[in-house]
């Protein structure tokens, strides 16, 4: 039976070993690596870093569009308005 013990430990320490040589040299194991060690990536940082600027920046766009489209609804309304008087005025016959 010692034997058998012996041989399970080295093929799990075998493959084990494989696993993690080929998961250090794996952008997953660069990653984990980094955390362990408290780095963060530069790269990754500043990707993130100029996504939410972007992403900021279309918000606002977004935001400057929810008011023209305000005040064009205002615009829209007055005109409606503006042509139902006239409209009205039409209709009504002159004054004498």
């Amino acid at each position: 039976m010692g034997d058998n013990v012996v041989g399970l430990v080295a093929v799990i320490l075998l493959f084990g070993g494989g696993t993690l040589a080929l998961l250090s040299l794996s952008p997953i194991g660069k990653a984990f690596a980094a955390r362990i060690l408290g780095k963060k990536a530069a790269l990754e940082d500043d990707e993130t870093a100029e996504e939410i600027k972007e992403l900021r920046r279309e918000v606002d766009e977004m935001r400057h569009w929810n008011e023209q489209m305000s005040e064009l609804g205002e615009r829209v309304d007055f005109l409606e308005r503006l042509v139902a008087k006239q409209r009205e005025a039409e209709r009504l016959p002159p004054a004498r």
